[in-house]
């Protein structure tokens, strides 16, 4: 068998070469985003965007999926972020207001959605992509801001994957999840599994039961185990939920006998960011464990929970800790 050509190593600040798009082009021309008649469902967008004191500037196919959007000004008062959102980062806002206020222009336009019950005269608009940028405008005075109006009401049920204007730490995305869960099992109780899109990882749904009952729970610690036995559950969001709770409760549990290890060995002299991280990978029972088969949550758990239990503070040595890597015991991670 004859031995693979090794790679050219890369220079050292060489720049990296982007993949070339594969296959033939795909979504619309430029000339083509307004070549077909509007769908009676925009016309009557274009008319509530109206009688509720916006203008619609216009209304093209977007050029991916050549869906209908409308480009419009709205009453700020009218908008408001969708209520499953993560808190607002007040430096974040204040950052922005300062950007917005030193240029003189508000360029980044936020996506909503109309609100499904137009009647209510306080929120007609829900934005789940514009959180911070509302407020920013809010905060500096604006009477109205640019939108893109998305048809689609289900749209505003996909927080993670459209919102790119500050990063989500692990904590963020877990609230936004269940607070979606929590909100989408009151209108349309579906299967967990179909809403695999916006809730991006299972993780998050036990990990965001987790932060609703300790705020500064370490969720990023206990993601690498609950990635290899969390799945997506083909069970209705009510219930998955209580099953979801039930795991938090158990994770809880883990996470207090965890931190007693952690006070042990601070207690003998042990002084590092990585404590936690150091007693997880040693009571972790997947740590060698390199197959692809799911290992049952409850069942890892339990695990874990009998080897903390059984964990010898007095045969730890400093060099073991010193060579231990992984995430900091941050609350925020």
């Amino acid at each position: 068998m004859g031995e693979k050509a090794s790679k050219t190593p890369r220079k050292v600040g060489a720049v990296r070469r982007r993949r070339k798009p594969v296959g033939a082009a795909s979504g619309l021309s430029a000339t083509d985003l307004q070549s077909n008649a509007k769908t009676n469902e925009v016309t009557e967008l274009e008319q509530h965007v109206a009688s509720d004191g916006g203008t619609v500037l216009t209304a093209y196919r977007e050029p991916y999926g050549g869906r209908w959007i409308l480009l419009a000004a709205l009453p700020i008062d009218l908008v408001a972020a969708t209520p499953f959102q993560r808190n607002l980062s007040d430096t974040h806002v204040r950052k922005l207001e300062s950007v917005i206020s030193k240029i003189g222009r508000f360029l980044d336009p936020i996506i909503v959605v109309r609100a499904s019950k137009p009647s209510d005269a306080t929120v007609k608009y829900w934005t789940p992509n514009g959180h911070h940028r509302l407020a920013a405008m809010r905060a500096l005075g604006a009477r109205s801001i640019m939108a893109l109006v998305v048809p689609e009401a289900e749209v505003a049920h996909r927080i993670l994957v459209l919102n790119t204007e500050k990063a989500h730490n692990v904590r963020e995305r877990a609230f936004e999840v269940i607070r979606l869960a929590e909100d989408l099992a009151q209108l349309d109780d579906g299967l967990e599994s179909s809403y695999e899109t916006e809730f991006e990882e299972p993780s998050l749904l036990t990990l965001g039961c987790c932060y609703q009952v300790n705020g500064r729970f370490s969720g990023g610690a206990y993601q690498p185990v609950l990635k290899r036995v969390e799945s997506f559950m083909a069970l209705k969001l009510s219930r998955a939920l209580e099953v979801r709770r039930e795991r938090a409760t158990q994770l809880l549990e883990l996470d207090a006998a965890v931190a007693e290890a952690v006070a042990a060995l601070k207690k003998r002299g042990f002084e590092s960011p990585y404590l936690k991280a150091f007693v997880l990978a040693r009571i972790n029972p997947l740590r060698w464990d390199k197959s692809e088969k799911k290992p049952p949550f409850d069942a890892t758990i339990a695990k874990m929970l009998a080897a903390v239990a059984k964990f010898d503070v007095s045969k730890i040595r400093a060099d073991q800790v010193a060579r231990s890597g992984g995430p900091p015991d941050d609350s925020q991670s």
